[in-house]
């Protein structure tokens, strides 16, 4: 086994360190999530937190880590012996991959042998393993969404439910939970952002010195790990030991009036949803004022907490940039510093809300609005709308109707498409493949039941044999790959469209964002396509690549359909299970190299020869209409929509719904 890296031979991080530490002081704060680019130390930091770790006694025997002081009264291994001797062990650091299983995770009950022998045989899954310890999921934010359910659950409850057809088992799971992650894969679901009580941003130094530290250390851990552990053993130990002593004051640290107004205030400052954010406060000021060995929680005490406990739960929707804004959090915790009288009324506007600093809204509202000609755009236009103009700012983003791939898929769980899943309801029965995950109990019954009489059954008992077990089918959603191909030419610019086009493709990214998809994005302009952001579970990545987006030039459709179809191309064999949708934004003008329309026309019927679903964004304005982007619509296979028709709430779709109906 190989020798972990110590714990404080980590360069730098400070912010990260703390968090850990605090949590080792205190389980109770609630975990936390590492975001940060890649290769910044994140798994490395996290993986030598276990060696500063107290020992945890446990009952000799216990699949399920109990303590033998307080034994859990519904422990599968159980009944337990109160108060009976027990043996201890280092706590654990269970390791949850992205791609577990169900049932690896919470366990899996012997179905074959509860059916026939009704014994409750279980296997216990990793959260019974994490049990009094740490549960670190790497990638955190991949992590399928059957799996964050059941975390979740967990999380809450502080123990694991295991269903199978009317067989339960229950086991406690407390455990700490840490997650590192790379904010340009994609976010995490709010449910589960705010089960981690910390979160911390960590990037790599620009100090040449520090770099030079840092490959330094890892060298000489690489040549010799045990020599290496050997020369930071004594500050490990005193780290350790610090940690030891800061768990027995903590019971001792006085939470007072003041501090419980300032973290109160602090959280209804910056519009916090819920109380756990407060309460996580409390926990980190306590833990922060026991490490420092003392047993009073001081103003700095809670401002350390604010800063690790709000940044992940102030966010407000997708696209904001998480943080917190430290002038603010100064000002609120001074206007409530101190425990003499609290001020009267003094939550509101004072520590910056509603009139503080206000953003200079530097719109593009009177530039122009209304006195543009209506084929030339706003900015500097150039002969034959050749030239390039700046990036206009999106229009508000709005609910969009659900797009949807026909058909029913097999791909990563989400919420857009019809897909064959785990989760879901149930539709039909097969015979298992490998192990037996979902069983068809109507269907077991029926199969196993002709063959009882040659089984030689007698009594009420059902004999069941392996080939009778049967696999419930079910049928849930499943996330697509929606590839976004926009027309940034010069046309797109007229009529200030550009705003109000950027608006609904960041209201179709916000939505792909909630169904977790991945998305992509092509644009096209001048005499080229490109790719500006291939495949990723990251929205953000997309919507920042979008708000910089410039138009100008003449309109290659026909490049932008081949780009995509090449981005499609690659894609299938990285994630063959993942179905695509391609949103092509346009107004179907096709004016960039030769023969323009119909090499569209050639581009467009490969999408619809090889079945790949799309829509078309027409973003056709004005009283003299072509319709190029239904005639575009229908060579690629797919529908057409117009940006109003896009709402879900339009006048347009209630009527089309109405219509439906009566037919």
């Amino acid at each position: 086994m190989t020798t972990p890296f110590p714990f404080t031979a980590v360069v730098g991080q400070d912010d990260l360190r703390l968090a850990l530490l605090l949590n080792a002081v205190s389980p109770s704060v609630g975990g936390v999530l590492v975001r940060g680019e890649k290769g910044t130390a994140k798994s490395t930091a996290v993986r030598a937190l276990t060696s500063l770790l107290p020992k945890v006694a446990v009952v000799p025997g216990c699949r399920f880590s109990c303590d033998p002081a307080s034994p859990d009264p519904g422990c599968p291994d159980g009944p337990h012996e109160g108060g009976g001797g027990g043996t201890s062990r280092p706590a654990r650091m269970v390791e949850l991959p992205v791609g577990a299983s169900e049932d690896r995770l919470v366990g899996a009950l012997d179905i074959e042998r509860a059916l026939a022998e009704g014994v409750k045989a279980f296997e216990p899954g990793l959260l019974a393993a994490a049990h009094r310890g740490i549960l670190y999921v790497d990638e955190v934010n991949l992590l399928h969404d059957h799996l964050v359910d059941l975390l979740l659950d967990a999380a809450a409850m502080g123990a694991s439910y295991v269903e199978r057809e009317g067989v339960s088992v229950r086991h406690a799971a407390r455990f700490l939970l840490v997650g590192t992650m790379n904010p340009e894969e994609g976010e995490l679901r709010p449910q589960l952002l705010d089960r981690f009580g910390l979160t911390v941003e960590v990037a790599a130094s620009r100090e040449p010195d520090q770099r030079v530290e840092v490959v330094r250390r890892r060298l000489a851990y690489d040549d010799d790990p045990a020599g290496f552990a050997a020369r930071w053993a004594d500050e490990e130990a005193a780290v350790r030991q610090r940690v030891v002593a800061a768990r027995e004051l903590l019971p001792s640290v006085r939470l007072g009036d003041a501090a419980l107004r300032q973290i109160a205030a602090t959280c209804a400052a910056f519009e916090v949803d819920g109380m756990r954010a407060d309460i996580v406060m409390a926990r980190t000021a306590t833990a922060l004022a026991a490490w420092a060995g003392r047993t009073d929680v001081l103003a700095e005490d809670v401002r350390q907490a604010a800063l690790l406990a709000l940044p992940h739960r102030r966010r407000r929707n997708p696209f904001d940039a998480p943080g917190l804004d430290e002038d603010k959090l100064d000002q609120t915790l001074e206007e409530f510093a101190g425990d003499d009288d609290p001020d009267p009324d003094g939550d509101g506007g004072g520590p910056g809300g509603g009139g503080g600093q206000p953003e200079p809204d530097e719109g593009p509202a009177d530039d122009g609005a209304g006195a543009a000609p209506p084929e030339a755009g706003e900015g500097e236009p150039a002969p034959g709308g050749a030239g390039e103009q700046s990036p206009v700012r999106a229009a508000e983003p709005f609910r969009t109707k659900v797009l949807s791939v026909p058909g029913i898929g097999e791909g990563a769980a989400g919420r857009r498409s019809r897909a064959r899943t785990e989760q879901g309801r149930t539709t039909g029965a097969r015979r298992p493949e490998g192990a037996l995950t979902k069983l068809h109990l109507a269907a077991t019954v029926r199969a196993a039941a002709p063959h009882q009489r040659a089984r030689g059954r007698s009594g009420r008992g059902l004999v069941v044999r392996r080939d009778d077990l049967r696999q419930a089918t079910r049928e849930g959603r499943e996330g697509n790959l929606v590839l976004f191909v926009v027309d940034a030419s010069g046309s797109m610019a007229a009529r200030q469209r550009m705003s109000a086009v950027k608006g609904a493709v960041l209201s179709l990214l916000l939505d792909a964002y909630q169904r977790r998809d991945k998305v992509g994005l092509v644009t096209f302009r001048g005499s080229a396509a490109e790719v500006a952001l291939p495949p990723t579970s990251s929205v953000d990545a997309a919507a920042a690549r979008l708000e910089s987006l410039p138009t100008g030039g003449r309109t290659p459709l026909a490049a932008g359909l081949l780009k995509a179809h090449d981005v499609l191309r690659v894609e299938r064999l990285r994630d063959p299970a993942r179905r695509a949708l391609v949103v092509v934004v346009t107004d179907g003008r096709a004016t960039g190299g030769p023969e323009p329309v119909a090499l569209a026309s050639r581009a467009a019927r490969l999408f619809a020869a090889e079945g790949i679903a799309s829509v078309v964004v027409d973003c056709e304005s004005g009283p003299v209409r072509l319709g190029l982007a239904g005639q575009l619509a229908g060579e690629l296979g797919g529908t057409a929509v117009t940006l109003d028709e896009l709402r879900a709430d339009s006048i347009a779709g209630l009527v089309k719904d109405v219509q439906r109906r009566a037919a």
